[in-house]
């Protein structure tokens, strides 16, 4: 048995959501027509408090769609410099927005207020418009860290006073709401757009629904397909979506509660010098300069357990629903002979 904790996105459907998946009707999305395809992004904007939604591929494609809506050629998106859209999402800022980045440093990942604030140009015939704020809540290189409410309210004032927009990556949102038992309509106030993320912790096998204004999700649904993603008789997903917002998210405190126990676990191993702390379901050990992450990591696979590199010295574990209470027990076994 392969002890699988590379990501959350490894997940298999369970057999109830296979059966919502099968049972699905469907029609065709480009002409928006399939109906489970509405009724899921209806039902997540309804959630967060939005007019609309429109269900993609992809994280990245949501991410890539808001910030090509928010911003034009020569602006500028401000975000901490462990940002998934910087890093993970193939210069897409760049190539698909001809925009520019202004990266900071926060605290694993997490901007405040005063940090953005003093960030902004000034309107300077020399300097790009500052434009959007993109957010990541949890933040992924961060260790599954997650910003507090009232620090984001607070960088919505800071947006609004300067005309900027405020996009939220939220690709491990409801990892971080069932932490904070935050409301996700008091959230969803906060931002001109959210990207929510389906195909982690809450398991389904692929999607992401990007949320906005009516107006915002017309305009991100031309930019869908003109990037080639609109698709047909996505209700299938879409089913798994519906079913997963359903059923999958307060059982993410499991997760949670096993990554803490992974990072006890790792407070054993001699090969490990630091742990991040662990908030979510995302564990970060470094392990000592006397190794490399790549080594350690196929040091774990030839005992069955996979895992990331995350860095020259760092390592990461992921928790998700298809990892239970069964594998963290062989986990432990594994890992300390």
């Amino acid at each position: 048995m392969n002890i699988e904790l590379r990501s959350d996105t490894f997940t298999k459907p369970t057999p109830a959501m296979l059966e919502a998946m099968f049972s699905a009707e469907v029609g065709d999305d480009v002409f928006e027509e399939d109906f489970t395809v509405k009724s899921l992004e209806e039902k997540t904007a309804s959630m967060f408090g939005y007019e609309a939604g429109l269900f993609c591929t992809s994280g990245t494609m949501t991410n890539q769609i808001a910030i090509n809506v928010h911003v034009n050629q020569g602006d500028e998106v401000i975000c901490d410099a462990l940002s998934h859209i910087y890093l993970y999402e193939g210069g897409g800022i760049a190539a698909n927005s001809s925009a520019s980045v202004n990266l900071l440093h926060g605290n694993r990942g997490r901007l405040s207020a005063e940090q953005i604030a003093e960030a902004i140009h000034e309107d300077n015939v020399h300097y790009p418009i500052s434009r959007l704020v993109s957010l990541e809540n949890t933040v992924n290189k961060g260790g599954g860290c997650y910003y507090q409410l009232t620090e984001i309210q607070k960088i919505k004032q800071i947006c609004k006073a300067n005309n900027m927009a405020l996009h939220l990556d939220g690709a491990r949102i409801f990892n971080a709401l069932v932490e904070t038992q935050e409301s996700p309509l008091e959230f969803g106030k906060a931002f001109d757009s959210i990207s929510v993320c389906l195909s982690k912790g809450l398991g389904i096998p692929v999607g992401s629904v990007l949320l906005g204004t009516k107006e915002f999700i017309k305009k991100a649904r031309k930019i869908r397909k003109r990037w080639g993603g609109g698709w047909r008789q996505a209700g299938y997903l879409a089913a798994a979506g519906i079913y997963a917002l359903d059923n999958n998210i307060e059982r993410l405190k499991e997760d949670h509660a096993r990554a803490r126990e992974i990072g006890k676990i790792m407070e054993e191993i001699s090969e490990v010098e630091e742990i991040y702390p662990v908030d979510t379901n995302i564990v970060i050990c470094r392990v000592n300069d006397k190794i490399l992450s790549s080594e350690y990591v196929q040091k774990l696979n030839e005992k069955g357990i996979k895992s990331s590199t995350f860095g020259k010295h760092l390592v990461r574990f992921v928790t998700h629903l298809d990892f239970t209470d069964e594998h963290l027990q062989e986990f432990r076994k594994r890992i300390i002979n």
